[in-house]
């Protein structure tokens, strides 16, 4: 009786399971650092972030220095961002958006913060209601931010806005201000030293 052959088996080959890298999504939408939006939103957040340390320094009776110097960089701040939307932001919203009086009460809105501006700019902490102006400065933007927020920006979003292209003009324009505010500031002091040194030589 033949013995039964043994089957030889082939070893079998080791199954690599390769999964494939998920693919990273082309239609993730317009991004950019710059998009107009997102990049407002940040300018918002950052400001209401210096108005709640302004609150704190108000609060704690701090140096009149120290208080002015961040009013200042709060008065910068808005200046730059309300002079870039009104100048960019804003005629694109009202070209595209439906309800137009959204941006006619955000002009109007922006009006009362720069005479607040102008007045805090044109104080100090030890006059009296330089707080207090602070504080309703603070107290207009939230309500302003809360109406874009919540209903300008929506909107834009659904007109399908070039915001990528926006928010580059956007950037571009704001630093433009930032440069002329520094450039101003700059030749300020001369003139500043100058009438010093006139009235110690009168």
């Amino acid at each position: 009786m033949a013995g039964k052959k043994s089957v030889a088996k082939r070893p079998s080959k080791a199954r690599t399971a390769t999964k494939s890298a998920p693919r990273k999504s082309t239609a993730a939408g317009k991004t950019s650092k710059n998009e107009a939006i997102a990049q407002l939103t940040a300018d918002h957040a950052r400001v209401k972030k210096m108005f709640k340390q302004y609150e704190r320094l108000a609060k704690t009776d701090a140096p009149d220095k120290q208080k002015q110097e961040l009013a200042t960089m709060i008065c910068t701040e808005l200046t730059v961002h309300a002079t870039a939307e009104e100048e960019i932001f804003y005629p694109a919203a009202r070209a595209a958006i439906d309800k137009v009086e959204l941006v006619d009460e955000a002009d109007i809105e922006h009006a009362s913060a720069k005479d607040l501006i102008a007045q805090i700019e044109g104080s100090s902490p030890s006059d009296d209601h330089y707080d207090a102006k602070v504080k309703v400065l603070g107290e207009y933007i939230d309500h302003h931010v809360q109406e874009e927020e919540e209903e300008m920006f929506p909107k834009v979003r659904r007109a399908k806005v070039d915001t990528v292209a926006l928010g580059e003009r956007i950037a571009s324009r704001k630093e433009e201000i930032k440069r002329q505010k520094t450039t101003s500031k700059a030749n300020e002091r001369p003139r500043a030293e100058r009438r010093t040194d006139e009235l110690e030589t009168a």
